[in-house]
């Protein structure tokens, strides 16, 4: 047995619920992309795929992110996915999906490479179900690692092969979210992915800026602790500079010291002193 999951908080509750229940005993693959961010478009081909990864060298530039862009190879993953599935007929994977665009996206981006296993591959999808929190209070988790290790023992009973009619649809509906070349996509529930405007986010992000200079880093810790949005830092701070080159917010410090010599502002403080992208 495989497991797949999208995020690698979702690789550690899962390894700590198979040491809990044996039954559960497999590899488990971690797609690392982010899907619901950035160019999909042609995502297949070598042009499309060139396109995305050149997104992405843009949006780490400066982080401290920034040289892990060539590790990132999901290509080479699923490939290997592939190539277990082929040499043992009998094995199967399952893909984990909690209910967020994340994981929805990279189901949708996974399924069209898996067409040819129809019969091997389920899937448990989080969608809207209830679970037990550390408190012993009932939530809806958005994200797989937000579920306790043992409840993993009851989640394993969603599991249900995906049907030949999903392995036809899913795949047109990815394609159809690539051809409308939205750089946000988010989830409006069960698996309706809807593409939005690159500035989708940006009033959620200006809320937290301030008149006066702040640490590029206070800003990220204050917008997680009071938003729930789940953005990705890497994609906050890529918007902050596309809004200064817009010159709707400036900064002080030097970006090639990295985040931590940054300070961001309201554009109508900024001073002759004041460096602005």
């Amino acid at each position: 047995m495989m497991h797949v999951v999208f995020n690698t908080a979702d690789v550690e509750v899962l390894k700590k619920a198979m040491e809990l229940d044996e039954t559960l005993q497999g590899d488990i693959i971690q797609i690392k992309d982010d899907f619901s961010i950035g160019p999909v478009t042609d995502i297949y081909e070598t042009y499309g795929y060139q396109l995305r990864k050149d997104w992405w060298k843009e949006v780490l530039h400066y982080s401290p992110y920034a040289n892990q862009l060539d590790i990132v190879d999901d290509k080479l993953t699923v490939h290997q996915l592939c190539n277990k599935l082929n040499e043992d007929k009998a094995g199967n994977v399952w893909i984990w999906m909690g209910q967020n665009a994340r994981d929805v996206c990279g189901y949708y981006w996974l399924m069209f490479q898996l067409t040819e296993f129809q019969g091997q591959v389920f899937i448990l999808y989080m969608n809207n179900l209830p679970f037990i929190n550390e408190k012993g209070g009932i939530f809806y988790p958005a994200y797989l690692h937000e579920i306790q290790p043992k409840e993993f023992l009851k989640a394993k009973k969603l599991a249900r092969l995906i049907t030949l009619s999903e392995f036809e649809v899913d795949p047109d509906e990815w394609k159809k979210i690539g051809s409308e070349n939205g750089l946000v996509r988010i989830l409006e529930g069960g698996k309706k992915i809807v593409s939005k405007e690159v500035s989708y986010y940006d009033k959620d992000i200006l809320s937290v800026i301030g008149a006066e200079p702040q640490k590029l880093l206070k800003l990220l810790q204050q917008f997680y602790s009071k938003s729930k949005l789940k953005i990705a830092d890497t994609f906050f701070v890529w918007r902050l500079r596309e809004l200064m080159k817009e010159q709707k917010l400036a900064a002080k410090g030097n970006w090639e010291k990295g985040w931590k010599d940054i300070e961001v502002m309201q554009m109508q403080t900024v001073h002759t002193e004041s460096e602005s992208l």
